[in-house]
């Protein structure tokens, strides 16, 4: 388990570009036959991937949990980006294809992973959060999930919003996730941007080709950064940060939230006129 810790925005000031990475981005997450987490210490949440490939690949609790099973006192959303593959909860299994999701509510002790097809394995990337209740496991396809169409093709920003753990399809405690798919010939996430201090979010960019990155700008709004992220990284963004991006090429992405609210549309919209 990779441990960061939050980061005061003063002090973002002060990071140059490796330091920056070192803190915000999560690299090498779908390692064959790996569990990778990152713990953050920003609303507590863990980002994880895993490719099993030879192996079923368990879930395990940790020192830094203080639990006797991962789940004891956690929720959790996994998202297929690769090929299908099985989620076995406490023996039953669930199959994924890809862009397919799991929401699994605190309390089930046992968690793998597994590949139908090991010369084309899954790839399981999946958020945890803090939870106070347990709710029913529930497994969605693209059809499932409640559909947002925004952008404007003179910005660039076309985009279908698909929101998975969302108060209008289904309960969880904290946890809010889904993904976004760019149309083609938009390369522009969440611009205009804004920020949103009652919630944290992590953003999965996936479905890139080698040569293509996405410059994820985060930062105050008038202290912007940004980040060269590839296929499979991720970007923790604290919740006093901006979080968008533009790519190179085409791309998708999966959001993932904690904080004090789940309410999607609680935004602090940044006007272009003070970005800096």
């Amino acid at each position: 388990m990779d441990i960061r810790y939050a980061v005061h925005p003063d002090h973002m000031k002060t990071l140059d570009t490796q330091k920056i990475r070192e803190q915000f981005l999560v690299e090498n997450l779908f390692v064959r036959d790996s569990l990778n987490m990152v713990y953050s210490h920003i609303d507590r949440i863990i980002t994880g991937g895993v490719s099993p490939v030879n192996e079923i690949v368990e879930l395990k609790g940790t020192k830094e949990l203080g639990v006797d099973f991962f789940l004891q006192r956690r929720e959790m959303g996994i998202i297929n980006i690769g090929a299908a593959g099985v989620v076995s909860v406490d023996g039953k299994g669930y199959e994924l294809g890809k862009k397919e999701c799991l929401y699994i509510g605190m309390g089930p002790k046992q968690v793998s992973f597994a590949s139908a097809d090991r010369n084309d394995p899954a790839m399981f990337y999946f958020n945890s959060t803090p939870a106070h209740s347990a709710y029913p496991i529930v497994k969605l396809s693209l059809n499932d999930a409640q559909r947002v169409d925004l952008g404007d093709p003179l910005k660039a920003n076309v985009r279908t919003i698909y929101q998975f753990i969302h108060p209008k399809v289904l309960k969880s405690c904290q946890l809010v996730m889904g993904l976004t798919i760019l149309a083609p010939g938009s390369n522009w996430n969440t611009m205009p941007c804004h920020t949103h201090d009652r919630r944290m979010e992590v953003y999965l960019y996936f479905d890139m080709p080698e040569e293509v990155v996405v410059f994820h700008l985060m930062g105050e709004p008038q202290e912007t950064r940004h980040i060269v992220v590839r296929n499979g990284q991720a970007v923790i963004s604290p919740s006093w940060s901006l979080h968008s991006g533009v790519g190179t090429g085409s791309y998708t992405f999966i959001w993932g939230m904690a904080g004090e609210n789940q309410t999607f549309t609680d935004m602090d919209d940044v006007p272009m006129s003070v970005l800096k």
